[in-house]
């Protein structure tokens, strides 16, 4: 094959979305006698679509000298400028601060500034909004659609509109935010841009709806990438941050197995430089496990996770709390709750409230929800109002106000089931059943137990089935006591269960360690049991297994 005949056929590979055809061509061609500074870029578009970034690096930079020998200024600051955006996502901000200055020396080499000087105003925009000044942000993105604008440029366009919608929502004009989403994803489903925006377009929207608790939205457009990302069968770049996006609503919708799937996926497609879909992967997967009772696999899971640079809260301090730990949970979820932007830690709200309770602080839990309920009334998406009225229900019990609590329950279970959220309106059912506890209505308490103990059952989780059961059995303990085990056997079994050694467990019941061990003895001679790992089984499958999972 001649060196025209394999640029021709890269290029028509690459106009047919074809990135390993078009590599391979435009390689081959390269070898023979060398591409032009524009095939160059294509090429090294290609090579990172497919995963390949290091080498699709490497090809851009090429393609930006290549410009230089030939004049084309504009040219080379778009290659130096996309240089520098990728070595930004990759974390390496020192490369890209490097390429982002070369990229600005060149503009005065410019007779006009032409759309790329638009796309120079990216870098600080964005340092600007994950800095926290989401107006100045704001001003630099609009900077940069009018640059769009005047040279009629799509990709700028899209991008520029994009950064708005995000400064906007940071600066708690939601629903303005999400429009300018909406009407970004138009350019993007039509195809009009270049497959690179593209992909950071969709995702970018994706995590944004998920932010501000928007499922709906999430769902939409997570089904719109997806149906994208199939159309390329052979693009890496993307696809795993589809994948991270796919596992979650699965999860959330309860379809765990396909969650499991999914994130399997993201993580085999994230070692190829993608550290988003790395976090996304790991991250689901855990909480998938989490909830399950696999709290060894979650931990590895959220390990992997951290590996991304981003902390895998909360779920990791719900693992803590589900291995009994929560003075630890309590800690580790103040301390990021409390260094996180505000976005990030309305997601941490949640998890914030059932932990303060079971850490023994309702005051603080109070401090929480409180704080859910407000911003959920300022932003009234449905996901949002469902957290807050669950938030406010939980504390509700801990202040002893089971008919307010009821209401803000009822509520919560109403949204979780419109949703289709099902953990969580189980989760709701058995708080609402302790209400009705409360109030001296045991056969309703009854009903709503058994409901929820069918739907974790349903679902796989363990723990919260466990916790279910031991409601429903509540009253029949109460009756005719709590089986062969006494008080103390069964407090130092929950504390086994938990996954303590003797020496924690004495220190948590301040006992000594041989009375531990006396109590640990007595308890496999009454249940017949010949390991801790036992015990723990007993435990769960009896409701003995300590807090109410989260």
């Amino acid at each position: 094959m001649s060196t025209e005949t394999g640029i021709d056929e890269g290029r028509s590979a690459f106009r047919e979305h074809r990135w390993t055809d078009a590599s391979r061509s435009y390689a081959d061609a390269d070898r023979r006698g060398g591409l032009p500074a524009a095939d160059l870029e294509r090429l090294a578009t290609a090579e990172i679509l497919t995963g390949d970034i290091t080498t699709g690096l490497d090809t851009l930079t090429r393609a930006h000298e290549e410009y230089l020998i030939i004049g084309d200024i504009a040219g080379a600051m778009r290659c130096a400028v996309w240089l520098g955006m990728h070595l930004l996502n990759l974390g390496e901000t020192a490369r890209s601060a490097g390429w982002f200055a070369r990229g600005k020396a060149l503009v005065d080499e410019l007779d006009e500034p032409g759309p790329v000087a638009g796309l120079l105003l990216f870098p600080v925009a964005l340092g600007k909004l994950y800095g926290g000044d989401a107006a100045g942000a704001l001003q630099l993105f609009t900077e940069a659609g009018s640059f769009a604008r005047t040279f009629q440029d799509r990709d700028l366009t899209a991008l520029a509109l994009l950064g708005t919608g995000q400064a906007t929502l940071m600066l708690g004009r939601t629903d303005e935010g999400l429009g300018k989403f909406d009407e970004v994803m138009v350019a993007v489903t039509a195809g009009e841009l270049s497959p690179v925006p593209s992909g950071i377009i969709y995702c970018a929207v994706i995590g944004n709806c998920h932010l501000v608790f928007d499922l709906e939205r999430a769902l939409q457009w997570t089904v719109a990438l997806d149906r994208w990302c199939r159309a390329r069968p052979d693009m890496v770049a993307f696809s795993g941050q589809c994948q991270s996006h796919r596992a979650e609503l699965f999860r959330l919708h309860g379809a765990w197995a396909e969650a499991r799937k999914a994130a399997a996926v993201a993580q085999g497609l994230a070692g190829r430089g993608d550290p988003q879909a790395l976090y996304g992967g790991f991250y689901q997967q855990g909480e998938v496990e989490r909830l399950a009772g696999k709290l060894d696999t979650a931990e590895e899971c959220y390990r992997q996770a951290a590996r991304s640079g981003w902390e895998p809260q909360p779920g990791l301090a719900l693992l803590l709390l589900a291995r009994g730990q929560a003075r630890q949970a309590q800690s580790m979820i103040r301390r990021a709750a409390g260094i996180a932007d505000a976005a990030t830690r309305c997601h941490l709200l949640p998890a914030l409230v059932d932990i303060e309770l079971a850490a023994g602080d309702p005051e603080a839990a109070r401090q929480a929800a409180d704080e859910l309920g407000i911003i959920a009334r300022e932003q009234p998406k449905a996901m949002l109002q469902a957290f807050a009225s669950q938030a406010d229900g939980g504390v509700r019990i801990a202040e002893g106000d089971a008919a307010g609590a009821s209401q803000s329950l009822r509520r919560a279970w109403r949204l979780w089931q419109k949703l289709g959220v099902p953990y969580e309106a189980a989760r709701c059912r058995a708080l609402i059943g302790c209400t009705c506890r409360s109030l001296g209505d045991e056969p309703s308490a009854l009903m709503d137990f058994e409901a929820a103990h069918e739907e974790f059952l349903e679902l796989g989780a363990a723990p919260a089935a466990a916790w279910a059961a031991s409601l429903m059995r509540a009253a029949a303990d109460e009756a005719a006591g709590a089986g062969p085990l006494t008080p103390r056997e069964t407090e130092v079994l929950r504390q086994v269960a938990s996954g303590k050694g003797n020496r924690a467990i004495a220190a948590e019941l301040y006992l000594s360690e041989k009375t531990v061990a006396r109590h640990i003895s007595n308890i496999f001679l009454k249940l017949g049991l010949s390991s801790r790992a036992a015990a723990t089984s007993y435990a769960y499958e009896h409701g003995l297994a300590g807090q109410p999972p989260a």
